[in-house]
């Protein structure tokens, strides 16, 4: 415990002895057992941020060596149960897990993947199994109004050998001759809480790393203190990170890798879930440092705002996230340290962020919303996200927020040990946050009220064509083929026609088209095309440059409901 206690408090020390008192401990802990699953915890806690941030090759090896062997550990062994949902590999996880990646699952560990009984209330239960016809063929109908089974005994009898119960029921759901998104609702209804039990291949954070043989990224040792500051946003966008275009096969092993972080930490975010392998960069930034930036597929990307996720890496190894929409030269932007990481170097890597998204997206204002202050989320209040990003240099535009700001900033300089209250830090996160590098404008996301193009596509919709919405579809499709020029989409790809096929309303509905060139509609018509193209950052860059769209957009956006 003593060596466990010194090398926690020498994880984020570098430089003199600290090297070698680190490898001290690490030989002393790998040859002794630990007390009680806390400490246990603790331990792996620690090598994790070790692998992240090593002094040096001898203790890396020797973090490596005792990860590699941590499922054998006698004491992982004999608290494996007070560890469950700790994605620590030899551990279950328990979790009620979106249907995609339930799917996923599925596919990837059929014999490991359980219903969890424990979670399964009766009512459940029997709602489940009155819907298990509908995923089995037609004759079997009779046997299950033949013999009065559980569940629990049906889905042993039905599933085959290399599948596990929970795995027969996700892959049946996938099955369904439905549309993909009727049968992911399906799925979720259900409510269903799965366990994922430990095998040598099933997710974990022990193992957690990115590895491409083809793309060597430069290792960084820590050579002396983390980086403490906090960074100048409007210098570090001056700074571009190296972007790296990666293969199908490689995005999917980012993909891969961002969904076993999620996993592991009992999440789910759904363009991990739904990333589009071909739309994946690695933004190599500084001494280690880098993000998989991961674009959604085609179908799933929304009508307006491009979104993109960003797995953090430090030195290959996952250490946070960050959930990114952009359009009309402005980004919303949600960042999450992992708790194994938190403590290092937060604000050094949201500079990265911000440099990342400014450069991918050429975006100049940035917000933060709510939920990331701590609206509804406890996990922001106790640690004073609010304060984190208004040191960054973020402010609120709403004039009660401003105020309160000042109020607090007063008493700051009156009593410097003064820290706002629960209450007034819930106060402050009812409004966005906003940091611009160009002037303050107001066409931005977080000010603007985007939804109200969906409600003019549902009023357009309703009023000419009621129920017979996909013959609106289809209509609304060739009259804006006719008002922009497009004769043909030979050539396109199937993201493309999708892409068209949602926006066609859009265009239908834009004023004083009439007006534009030829060449500003052929530019649209590019624009739209973009949309379901291989890089959806792509779209955001011709949106917004395409000064005549932007404009009729936002006069949609004003159109009274």
């Amino acid at each position: 415990m003593q060596a466990l206690r010194t090398l926690e408090r020498l994880r984020t020390e570098f430089g003199g002895d600290a090297s070698a008192r680190k490898r001290a401990c690490l030989l002393a802990l790998e040859r002794s057992p630990l007390a009680g699953p806390g400490a246990v915890r603790r331990l792996h806690e620690a090598l994790c941020f070790l692998r992240a941030y090593p002094d040096d090759a001898a203790v890396l090896e020797q973090v490596e060596r005792a990860l590699a062997a941590f499922a054998r550990r006698a004491d992982l062994g004999r608290h494996a149960d007070a560890l469950a949902d700790t994605g620590i590999a030899g551990t279950v996880i328990r979790y009620p897990f979106f249907a995609e990646t339930a799917f996923w699952l599925a596919r990837r560990f059929p014999r490991g993947l359980h219903v969890d009984w424990k979670a399964l209330e009766d009512e459940e239960e029997q709602r489940l199994l009155d819907r298990l016809e509908l995923l089995l063929v037609h004759g079997e109908g009779s046997g299950l109004d033949e013999l009065d089974l559980g569940l629990r005994e049906w889905l042993a009898r039905l599933a085959g050998r290399e599948e596990a119960d929970g795995a027969f029921l996700a892959r049946r759901v996938a099955a369904l001759e439905a549309g993909e998104f009727l049968k992911e609702s399906y799925y979720d209804e259900l409510g269903l809480t799965l366990e994922l039990r430990p095998g040598p291949t099933t997710p974990a954070r022990t193992h957690a790393r990115l590895r491409l043989d083809a793309l060597p990224l430069p290792f960084a040792f820590q050579r002396g203190p983390l980086r403490r500051e906090r960074p100048d946003l409007t210098l570090v966008t001056e700074r571009p990170p190296r972007v790296h275009e990666l293969t199908g096969a490689e995005g999917a092993r980012c993909i891969e890798l961002a969904r076993e972080a999620m996993v592991t930490r009992a999440r789910d975010l759904d363009v991990f879930a739904y990333g589009d392998p071909h739309d994946v960069r690695l933004l190599e930034c500084e001494d280690g440092l880098a993000f998989a930036a991961i674009g959604f597929r085609p179908e799933r990307r929304l009508l307006l705002e491009a979104v993109y996720g960003f797995l953090t890496l430090k030195n290959g190894v996952p250490i946070g996230y960050v959930l990114n929409s952009a359009l009309f030269g402005s980004a919303e932007v949600a960042f999450n340290v992992f708790d194994t990481f938190r403590g290092a170097e937060a604000a050094h890597v949201y500079g990265w962020v911000i440099a990342c998204v400014h450069h991918l997206f050429a975006v100049d204002t940035f917000t933060i919303y709510p939920y990331q202050l701590g609206q509804d989320n406890d996990e922001a209040i106790e640690s004073a996200a609010w304060w984190f990003y208004q040191k960054l240099g973020f402010r609120p535009r709403h004039s009660g927020a401003v105020a309160l700001m000042k109020r607090e900033l007063a008493r700051m300089r009156k009593r410097p040990s003064h820290r706002s209250s629960r209450a007034t830090l819930r106060r402050l996160a009812d409004h966005n946050l906003y940091f611009s590098l160009a002037r303050e404008r107001r066409e931005v996301i977080g000010e603007l009220a985007l939804g109200a193009v969906g409600l003019a596509i549902s009023r357009l919709m309703a009023e000419r064509f009621g129920s017979e919405r996909e013959h609106g579809e289809e209509e609304c499709q060739r009259l804006a083929a006719e008002r922009f020029g497009l004769t043909s989409t030979a050539g396109w790809t199937d993201g493309e026609r999708l892409a068209w096929r949602r926006w066609a309303p859009i265009l239908g509905l834009l004023d004083g088209e009439e007006n534009w060139s030829r060449a500003e509609r052929r530019a649209a018509v590019e624009v739209v095309r973009a949309k379901g193209g291989r890089r959806e950052s792509e779209f955001v860059q011709r949106f917004d440059a395409h000064a005549k769209l932007r404009a009729a957009l936002l006069r949609l956006t004003t159109r009274r409901r």
